[in-house]
């Protein structure tokens, strides 16, 4: 793979990664079992400056991510952000690192804690602010979702291995939209209720709704934040995005423009439209934009 250090080996890296997401399998199922004895939780789960929950698996996670990375590959001195601590390390000699490691150690905390299995772990390697490879773990499906820059593959614990064949769909009355079950709202409902879909899903974790399309599952995802309110960050957008692109898709805001990453406060705000199909990826834009704007979603 072109982009990676010199003395980086991509499958080396692969491996790494591999090990310690099954690691990180045991540890967030470990909790998620102890989340299930109601006594447990007052001692499991702890409330943000912002409100929103975070819990010891979070926490166990990110420590053991980051110090796995730094011990197995540490021939290089890598960038790092999480969610968990919004802190861009920087190299030896004080510059900042064009290599970024990003993390979101668990994904849907809310489902995490409500048991439905809608959760993942995100960690991306993004060069120069831009997703360079990434993988997405469901331990709940025990899969592993690996992007290496160039394709994308399905991992199982005992090593099966499958490279999903997506039927692309060109007509919207044919696809499947997927939505977030937890971070809704009422233009976001208004939106689709105004697109001629065959079927919405939704669900929990943005890794677990980009699988659902590489899957085959549904054909497109949107994210809509509103100004002032709670908005996605590059931690759940990062890893997913490097998974979407290895499979043939896009994902864009409703202008078709790509997201940008590495900002001063992280966001990931607006409309976010993810789909499988590159070739229809504009168009679909351009009707989602058109509704919008001829409805007055936002007003």
């Amino acid at each position: 793979m072109t982009n990676l250090p010199i003395d980086i080996e991509i499958n080396n890296i692969i491996g790494v990664l591999r090990g310690l997401s099954w690691e990180v399998s045991d540890i967030l199922l470990y909790y998620a079992q102890l989340l299930k004895v109601d006594v447990e939780k007052n001692n499991l789960i702890q409330s943000k400056s912002d409100g929103s929950p975070v819990t010891m698996a979070d926490l166990k996670v990110n420590d053991f991510v980051f110090t796995s990375l730094k011990e197995k590959i540490s021939n290089f001195y890598w960038g790092f952000l999480s969610e968990e601590n919004h802190i861009v390390k920087f190299n030896k000699d004080g510059r900042n690192t064009n290599f970024l490691w990003v993390l979101d150690p668990l994904d849907g905390t809310k489902d995490f804690i409500n048991g439905t299995g809608n959760y993942a772990m995100h960690l991306s390697l993004n060069f120069q602010d831009k997703p360079l490879l990434g993988i997405v773990l469901i331990p709940e499906k025990e899969e592993l979702w690996i992007a290496d820059g160039e394709k994308v593959w399905l991992e199982s614990k005992n090593g099966f291995k499958y490279k999903p064949n997506n039927l692309l769909k060109d007509n919207i009355l044919d696809m499947t939209l997927v939505i977030s079950k937890n971070h809704n709202n009422k233009v976001l409902q208004n939106l689709v209720s105004k697109l001629p879909v065959k079927e919405v899903i939704s669900m929990g974790s943005v890794g677990c709704k980009i699988s659902s399309i590489i899957r085959g599952e549904s054909d497109f995802y949107i994210s809509l934040s509103l100004p002032g309110k709670s908005a996605p960050k590059d931690w759940d957008f990062a890893a997913p995005e490097a998974l979407i692109k290895c499979a043939g898709g896009s994902i864009t805001n409703e202008y078709n423009k790509p997201l940008l990453y590495n900002k001063n406060n992280y966001l990931q705000s607006g409309v976010i439209i993810a789909s499988v199909n590159s070739n229809n990826h504009s168009n679909l834009c351009q009707l989602i934009k058109g509704i919008i704007n001829n409805n007055e979603i936002f007003n």
